[in-house]
């Protein structure tokens, strides 16, 4: 095949060129771990926002580990979701739309780092049962999701190399 050099094609060739290489359709070479990392901290930053708030919120209203620990992962979710809708928002998408994106690109990687965390927090001695003020509750709460980061970005990186999770978000970025 001959290469146009028309100016307006040689933009759609460049533009298909860096979308099929941020989506990482060539396959899970072409992710970089980097990337990979960094759509996992987007998903961090929303997990722990929630975590921390239902975790002090139900401490605070003295609930037991199982409502507390439901609500700490309802609001996992919904601040995952909603860091991913304000920056498509921002980029001019209406609502229904960028919805419909958040829960495609970070569905998998919050339930994998809710499922990771709470585990964690669950089988740690003692911890379903530490305080606000005790060094466990913030250790053990720390240590979750230290370890949910590093099992979530293999998953963030399979994802993107397959052109899902965060790379449906990059489209909404350029």
């Amino acid at each position: 095949m001959k290469h146009e050099t028309h100016a307006g094609h040689e933009h759609h060739a460049d533009h298909e060129q860096h979308e099929h290489a941020h989506a990482g359709h060539g396959g899970l070479g072409k992710v970089s771990w980097s990337t990979a990392a960094q759509a996992t901290l987007h998903c961090l930053t929303g997990c722990a926002i929630g975590e921390v708030l239902g975790m002090i919120i139900g401490t605070a209203f003295g609930w037991g580990n199982v409502p507390t620990m439901i609500l700490a992962i309802v609001l996992a979710f919904f601040f995952g979701y909603a860091l991913t809708l304000r920056g498509i928002l921002k980029a001019g998408v209406d609502f229904r739309t960028a919805f419909r994106v958040a829960l495609a690109a970070d569905t998998l990687s919050i339930a994998v780092m809710e499922l990771i965390d709470n585990g964690v927090i669950a089988l740690w001695p003692n911890a379903m049962d530490a305080h606000l003020a005790d060094g466990l509750f913030w250790g053990a709460l720390a240590a979750s999701l230290a370890i949910a980061f590093v099992v979530t970005t293999p998953v963030n990186k399979w994802m993107i190399g397959r052109g899902k999770g965060h790379a449906v978000v990059h489209q909404y970025h350029h």
